[in-house]
C-alpha cells in the first residue's frame, strides 16, 4: 500500500476506535445513571457519531479519488500497452478459472 493508502486506513482505524470507545462507555454507564446524566451521555454519543460520520464521508471522498486516479492510470496503461493488458487479463481469467474449480 502506498503511504497516502496506510495514512486513509490508519484515520479510518483511529475513527472507528473513537466512535467504539465512545459507545462502549455509553452502554457499560448506562445502567446506574440519573435521567439528565443519561441525556449528557446520549448527546455525547450522538456527537461522535456524527463526527465520525463526517470524516468517514471524507475518508470515502479520500478514497474515491484515489480510485479514480487508479483506473486512469490503469486506463492509460492499457491504450500505451493493449498486448500486455490482454495477456494480463487472460493471466487474471487463468488464476481466477482454477480458483473456482478448486471449490
Amino acid at each position: 500500500m502506498s503511504k497516502s493508502k496506510d495514512t486513509t486506513a490508519d484515520h479510518l482505524r483511529a475513527e472507528l476506535k473513537s466512535l467504539t470507545d465512545t459507545l462502549e462507555e455509553v452502554l457499560s454507564n448506562s445502567g446506574d445513571k440519573s435521567k439528565e446524566e443519561l441525556s449528557k451521555l446520549r448527546t455525547k454519543a450522538e456527537r461522535a457519531l456524527h463526527e465520525s460520520r463526517y470524516r468517514l464521508g471524507e475518508t470515502s471522498d479520500v478514497i474515491a479519488k484515489q480510485t479514480r486516479e487508479a483506473d486512469t492510470r490503469a486506463d492509460e496503461y492499457v491504450r500505451e500497452n493493449p498486448w500486455t493488458g490482454v495477456g494480463i487479463a487472460a493471466a487474471a481469467g487463468v488464476v481466477l478459472g482454477v480458483l473456482l474449480t478448486r471449490r
